[in-house]
């Protein structure tokens, strides 16, 4: 009996051929419901405004450095200290609150809480819209709080720094002349002293410390109320727990703007003073 040999593997084998064409969008091209059907990909119309941007900072800076000359001073003199000593201009936002604030809430708290509020924000973020585009509209909040403390309490107090404060850390207009000689007069109170308590004193410490946990207690719970009682959904996806968190760092970052308007205004270079800390 003659064996039937077997039919050899196709050396094609791994390739396809097309069958059918089936009409209908491919699952990469799906939307999501909520996305609008008049928004624009990515490419190329925010790359090309992206570009575009990059283009007009890169000539500003060019410019800026042909027109300006670089602040280089003399060589380091370890017998002489300079006026005024500045740290870099990245740390300038840092030095300059150090005229508002004890070193230790200027240059550790404030920092500290700066990199704890932005790792917080993937946790504590519960609006899902705004994901792969860009818009204000549906992220108001976000927007505008991180707009105010990037560009009011960052970058202006680093222009501040720059260009503002001259020998002895005083302020100096853009237009006026660095005197080395210039003595500023100024008297700075603590805030009790004005109802006659002396800030060193315990009824002092107690005033102070009331002023400051007050500030909290009611930034926290009026808002709080005033959401609740007008049943706010972005209230009840946040819970307490990341309520909290916000409302702590947000007036974190508002009591830099608050004391700044304090100690310009009203001279005030304390609210609480303490044995161990001043704020």
């Amino acid at each position: 009996m003659e064996k039937t040999p077997k039919p050899e593997a196709s050396k094609d084998k791994g390739r396809y051929r097309m069958l059918a064409l089936i009409k209908g969008q491919t699952l990469a091209k799906e939307k999501d419901a909520d996305i609008s059907e008049d928004e624009l990909p990515t490419w190329p119309y925010l790359v090309r405004k992206e570009f575009l941007a990059a283009i007009i900072c890169m000539i500003i800076l060019i410019v800026w450095s042909v027109m300006l000359d670089a602040p280089l001073e003399e060589l380091s003199d370890s017998t002489m200290t300079p006026n005024p000593a500045k740290a870099p201009w990245y740390f300038l936002g840092l030095q300059e609150m150090l005229v508002y604030f004890d070193p230790w809430i200027a240059g550790v708290v404030f920092p500290m809480l700066i990199v704890v509020g932005l790792m917080a924000i993937p946790y504590i973020d519960i609006n899902p819209k705004g994901n792969g585009y860009y818009t204000f509209r549906e992220r108001k909040f976000a927007m505008l709080t991180f707009c105010f403390g990037f560009h009011v309490l960052w970058i202006l107090l680093i222009i501040v720094g720059v260009f503002m404060r001259g020998p002895g850390w005083l302020w100096f207009w853009p237009w006026q002349e660095w005197d080395t000689h210039r003595i500023a007069a100024e008297i700075n109170y603590d805030l009790t002293s004005f109802v006659g308590v002396s800030s060193k004193s315990f009824l002092g410490f107690i005033l102070g410390g009331a002023v400051v946990m007050g500030y909290y207690c009611l930034g926290m719970t009026v808002p709080h109320r005033f959401m609740k009682g007008r049943k706010c959904a972005a209230l009840e996806k946040l819970g307490f727990i990341r309520y909290t968190m916000v409302a702590f760092l947000f007036l974190s970052m508002m009591a830099l703007p608050i004391k700044v308007f304090f100690r310009f205004v009203f001279h005030i270079k304390y609210i609480w003073v303490t044995p161990w800390f001043n704020i």
